[in-house]
């Protein structure tokens, strides 16, 4: 039974490029993405941090990943203990262990792999023989309060310039035979680094100024991915303001990397002959986009966009699109009226929805997916009969354009997220949620139009996770126990948690939230007065040079 996990992995490897094993006497980090390997080496995020690492002297970086469900039983019914990818290596031997956390459901899986790694799941129970476990990501940067019982230290901010001294400070440690204790003691002291054992200043999130100090691309290819592309990260960091969004304010400053650069990532692409991944926020605001579709398509390399904007995509760019092979394009208006998009600050009107779709058909796409939210703050039915009327108007001028393909609205619950406007505003309630789904579903009862509707028991799980504090750590570990994501409920129920605390509650100007004791660089009172703004159908204009309003650029 232990050969077929071993073998499982080794075929893994055969089919990569690019992935590093290191001899010798080097400290051994196992990097765990809390997901399959298909997903996780999706991940832009896995690729940065492997490179990096491995780039080290001192430390030899391994991935680790959660089986896929045929492997997973078997391992659990046996006994047996999770491995590395790269050398088959115990997750309990390695010295560090790093989670990169991007999506609150994940968190189950975090508890998932260190048992089945043979490591003591709670922070409390390790001894001086067992692993140092770190978390950063996304999830780690915003709020890492419901994972604080299982984590020894949080990475807030960004990996390339937390890391490196993170390291430092755990193998200066080591090396100095200090206690468990007195390491994390050490580790509180690194700038972005949260230690819940330790008692702790603010924790500055620590950002990277200059993206071209740092390349970021595919270091590791292989077709066994979600997307199957040669990744790319243009940008980092959005400056539009929208007001649900978490990694607009956490990831601010907005930061370009150079044409050059992009350029020689292009060219360092070609070998490769895969299909280039641009990623960033908004790739359609990238200043030289024009250009960067240019060099792709002169380099005759497909290419795919992780999203971008109606109100600053080009031509070229969709042109470029649909020569890669774009078959459906996607628009992400958020809200159906003006009023919503209002309130949120989405900055994209109606006549750049319908250009947008314009210059779609006119490239020849045959089919469109509009994103939208409902359960926004201060939203009535109206504005969600709003949705339905633009959705009609969009598909009747497909139809008077020519284009018989298919429209798909794409619709999610709302989820009030740590450091944005929103954090305040309690998340609508499950019987407005069917409501408003009714709505949208009756609608749009006409053909060629497909709706997907996220359930609203993922969104009741996601947002507890995502304001949780300590408490909804124990439900995370009584669920754990009990099964799993599906116990949560349960767990929610055994432990005397009252939801509506966690939900349907609108929070309090003062009210002390869990992830205050992290500073983003602008203050609560900054992010209030957007919430204010909100309220009064206020704009906020986009980030500028000089811009000293919220205060990160300070």
């Amino acid at each position: 039974m232990s050969w077929n996990q071993e073998n499982e992995l080794k075929l893994k490897l055969q089919k990569e490029q690019g992935y590093v094993i290191h001899k010798g006497g080097r400290n051994k980090f196992a990097l765990v993405y809390p997901n399959v390997y298909h997903v996780g080496m999706s991940n832009l995020g896995i690729h940065i941090i492997y490179d990096m690492l491995n780039k080290r002297t001192d430390t030899s970086c391994e991935r680790v990943f959660l089986p896929e469900n045929k492997t997973l039983t078997q391992i659990e019914k046996s006994h047996l203990t999770l491995l590395s990818l790269e050398t088959q290596m115990p997750l309990f031997k390695f010295s560090v262990i790093g989670f990169a956390i991007s999506f609150e459901p994940d968190y189950f899986n975090v508890l998932k792999i260190l048992e089945l790694g043979k490591v003591k799941v709670l922070a409390s129970e390790r001894g001086e023989l067992d692993p140092i476990i770190i978390a950063g990501g996304p999830c780690a940067t915003f709020n890492p309060t419901p994972l604080s019982i299982f984590i020894d230290a949080f990475v807030i901010g960004e990996g390339e310039v937390i890391l490196p001294p993170l390291l430092d400070e755990i193998y200066t440690a080591k090396a100095e035979g200090l206690s468990r204790s007195e390491t994390l003691q050490r580790l509180s002291t690194v700038e972005g680094v949260y230690v819940p054992s330790v008692k702790q200043k603010k924790i500055r999130r620590q950002w990277l100024k200059n993206l071209d100090e740092a390349l970021a691309h595919s270091v590791i290819i292989t077709d066994d991915t979600e997307f199957n592309m040669y990744l790319i990260e243009t940008a980092r960091g959005c400056g539009r303001h929208c007001r649900f969004c978490m990694a607009g304010y956490c990831f601010r400053k907005p930061r370009n990397r150079s044409l050059e650069t992009l350029i020689k990532e292009v060219n360092d692409a070609k070998k490769f002959n895969k299909k280039i991944g641009l990623m960033g926020a908004a790739i359609s605001d990238y200043p030289q986009i024009n250009e960067l579709c240019k060099i792709i398509n002169n380099a005759n390399l497909p290419m795919s966009v992780a999203s971008f904007r109606a109100d600053s995509v080009t031509a070229e760019m969709i042109n470029a699109l649909v020569a890669s092979g774009l078959k459906t394009l996607t628009i992400a208006p958020e809200a159906g009226s003006v009023k919503m998009r209002a309130v949120i600050n989405k900055g994209i009107e109606e006549e750049h929805i319908f250009i947008t779709v314009k210059l779609g058909i006119e490239a020849g796409v045959k089919n469109f997916r509009l994103y939208f939210m409902i359960g926004l703050p201060f939203e009535t039915i109206e504005d969600v009969e709003a949705i339905v009327e633009l959705s009609n108007r969009i598909k009747d001028f497909m139809e008077i354009n020519l284009c018989s393909g298919k429209l798909t609205l794409s619709v999610n619950p709302f989820i009030p997220k740590p450091f944005t406007p929103f954090q305040w505003s309690p998340m609508a309630d499950k019987k407005y949620l069917e409501e408003a789904l009714k709505v949208i579903r009756n609608g749009l009862k006409r053909k060629n139009v497909e709706i997907i509707a996220e359930s609203p028991r993922e969104s009741f799980i996601q947002g507890i996770l995502s304001r949780g504090d300590s408490r909804i750590g124990e439900v995370i570990y009584m669920a754990h126990k009990n099964g799993g994501v599906k116990a949560f409920r349960q767990a929610l129920k055994s432990l005397n948690i009252d939801t509506d605390f966690y939900l349907y509650r609108q929070r309090d100007k003062n009210e002390v939230f869990s992830w205050d004791m992290l500073d983003m660089g602008f203050s609560k009172s900054y992010l209030y007065n957007e919430y204010e703004k909100a309220y009064k159908l206020q704009k906020t204009a986009a980030c500028f040079e000089n811009c000293k309003r919220c205060g990160v650029c300070d």
